[in-house]
């Protein structure tokens, strides 16, 4: 018997994007803009900061597991308590839902290239992974249903999308859940939930709350959070419960924690953050667009390029990196035709237009 199980033999790690100081080094750069893993461009929420620093001298305590991030969430939301969790970022949750709600015959189930870190994650576990093509580089929900088979345990929908930045509607959910089974679990990722909630089509899972879906959120995207791991779930206080015997006992750190805490009054930074990407969005696209580039709509922080082939994105990739701008190709999500490029400031837009424009 080998130490080491063939599926997770077979894995490939997650890579994340380049660090700018290495792309500073290999390219004798003195100036870098990183549009690759969906940051936010303005920094972290100042409140979060403030927050921090309040508890820098109580780093010799252990934390209480994330009990004052979660009375605080549940009275925003207007939950019990006993509906919240927090970890190590949304990633953090879901290797606990893995973890605690798959056994050997069961199966997973979303779209092909779904987000990476939620393939790794369960794919680690050694299970069946069946996925279904996108339709229009969206959800296809009703190809999702028609799949399940009674070994399905797990259904994995990210809203907005990651990495094509497209949502499936209230409408499509709707129609979509009353052919579920009751006994299969819906994973709702709403890691860039923020940016989507000015569309009324999107269906904000706050107003789903059945029992058998769990939402996911992070405060690494529009809260400029991603360097701490700091995120949330909500779901019938019976998974919560299961999810509670799981997961790390003192998850989430102290300072990480308090900068959710921080964060979550933080309504300036979250009205401003919101007000950059709605604008570097609609000018990346329109730009883009101009120039003969082919963008999938998006309704994230980010917009997914579709080329021809992997050669003409690894091209575009290493002119850019040459240039000082860092974004990201797919091939590791399964789309080796595609990158994804990130809103920052206008400035970085610019500079990334630039770039960008004589490898189009």
């Amino acid at each position: 018997m080998p130490l080491v199980p063939p599926y997770i033999e077979s894995l490939r790690p997650y890579t994340p994007g380049k660090p700018i100081r290495e792309v500073e080094k290999e390219f004798g750069l003195t100036h870098v803009v990183k549009l690759a893993s969906n940051e936010n461009p303005l920094g972290s929420s100042p409140c979060a900061i403030a927050e921090m620093e309040k508890h820098m001298g109580e780093l010799q305590y252990y934390t209480n597991g994330g009990y004052d991030l979660r009375a605080v969430l549940a009275k925003r939301f207007r939950l019990d308590i006993g509906n919240v969790i927090t970890g190590s970022g949304s990633e953090g949750i879901i290797s606990n839902i893995i973890r605690t709600f798959l056994c050997d015959e069961d199966e997973v189930l979303t779209t092909e290239a779904a987000f990476i870190g939620f393939q790794v994650l369960a794919k680690s576990r050694g299970v069946a992974y069946r996925t279904v093509p996108y339709k229009a580089w969206r959800y296809d929900l009703p190809a999702l249903a028609a799949g399940i088979t009674d070994r399905t345990k797990i259904i994995y929908l990210a809203n907005p999308n990651n990495p094509t930045g497209t949502i499936f509607t209230k409408k499509e959910f709707d129609a979509f859940y009353a052919l579920v089974p009751e006994r299969v679990l819906i994973i709702l990722d709403e890691a860039y939930f923020e940016y989507a909630t000015g569309d009324p089509d999107y269906p904000d899972s706050m107003n789903y709350r059945y029992d058998n879906v769990i939402t996911l959120r992070t405060f690494s995207k529009i809260y400029g959070l991603a360097g701490i791991r700091i995120g949330y779930g909500f779901a019938h206080d019976r998974l919560i419960g299961n999810l509670l015997k799981v997961k790390l006992p003192f998850e989430p750190s102290t300072l990480a924690q308090a900068a959710g805490i921080g964060a979550l009054g933080d309504e300036g930074f979250l009205r401003r953050s919101r007000e950059v990407n709605d604008e570097g969005l609609a000018f990346v696209t329109a730009s883009l667009r101009k120039m003969g580039v082919t963008v999938v709509p998006s309704s994230a922080n980010f917009v997914m390029v579709v080329r021809e082939n992997e050669a003409d994105v690894d091209r575009i990739f290493q002119r850019l990196l040459r240039s000082g701008v860092i974004v990201r190709p797919l091939a590791a999500f399964g789309l080796t035709h595609c990158l994804r490029i990130s809103i920052g400031t206008r400035t970085e837009n610019e500079t990334m237009l630039r770039a960008l424009a004589p490898a189009v």
